[in-house]
């Protein structure tokens, strides 16, 4: 079966209202019911509990607890690099953007401007430049952290669907990454330049949070929201947290031309692991 058969009862689903009862699941603090959901969870995918800051299930109060839990300090060491992988996950696509063309998968590709929102401007400065597309499955730590220094100027929130965004749904769906719900997070490096950070929403992802709003899309509209810090110093290191999703998706990064040279043992499909080394400025 063709992958565009395969997803094809996604077009079909009330995604978003199976998304605001996943939401509500995810949130609600229901006791016993909760452990289990989580025990449950925990031994479907199997996921590394010995990892976890706390590793006891029963503890967690809701499921979303649970999900955006905190690893034990140590855990994911930060490699000497000037770019580390910032999530746990899996390489979707990455490599050179053609003009202004991103990589989705075979035969799929999508613009930077449809990314951003349609800021062409914005889009503009990474003419040329590189795109890495990591989708973080179920099973990893859902915490997502800084592949360099940067400060915050602007978040653009941008309305959409919510399809799946597993590898069989990013072959299957044209245009996917910059079709769903997502979170534009731009940011200026005294070293390496603007570079902006994409969250992508799914299907079931409740919302998604940055460490300097809090839940960035507590109620989905149909309207595109900005926030601008010019005038506030909010800066964040190399490997430190800036957001996180609850329930899984996919980062879209953005980079300037001549600004990063990936790991050459990247390759798409291939896992990956927060502080990894991601590249390194071109010799």
């Amino acid at each position: 079966m063709s992958d565009r058969l395969k997803v094809l009862p996604q077009y079909l689903l009330p995604k978003q209202r199976l998304t605001s009862f996943a939401g509500r699941v995810a949130g609600a603090q229901g006791g016993t019911m909760t452990t289990r959901l989580i025990r449950w969870f925990v031994g479907k995918y199997g996921v590394d509990m010995n990892e976890a800051e706390n590793p006891d299930i029963a503890s967690y109060k809701s499921f979303n607890e649970f999900f955006t839990r905190p690893l034990k300090p140590g855990v994911r060491p930060l490699a000497q690099a000037d770019f580390v992988c910032p999530v746990d996950g899996a390489i979707s696509q990455f490599g050179s953007i053609d003009d202004h063309h991103i990589l989705q998968a075979k035969g799929h590709r999508f613009t930077t401007t449809e990314l951003v929102g349609g800021d062409a401007t914005l889009a503009a400065q990474f003419r040329h430049g590189s795109f890495a597309n990591l989708y973080l499955s179920p099973k990893d730590y859902h915490r997502l952290h800084m592949p360099c220094d940067g400060k915050l100027t602007r978040m653009i929130y941008v309305p959409g669907a919510l399809f799946s965004v597993n590898p069989t749904t990013a072959r299957g769906v044209p245009n996917l990454f910059a079709r769903n719900e997502r979170v534009v997070c731009v940011f200026e490096s005294a070293e390496h330049g603007p570079f902006v950070l994409v969250l992508v929403g799914a299907t079931i992802v409740g919302s998604m949070a940055t460490v300097w709003h809090g839940v960035v899309n507590p109620k989905r509209t149909n309207k595109v929201s900005e926030w601008t810090y010019a005038d506030q110093d909010i800066v964040l290191k190399k490997g430190e947290e800036m957001g996180r999703f609850l329930l899984g998706s996919t980062i879209v990064m953005l980079f300037q031309q001549d600004t990063i040279a990936f790991n050459g043992d990247w390759a798409p499909e291939r896992s990956v692991r927060l502080g990894e080394l991601m590249g390194n400025r071109p010799a």
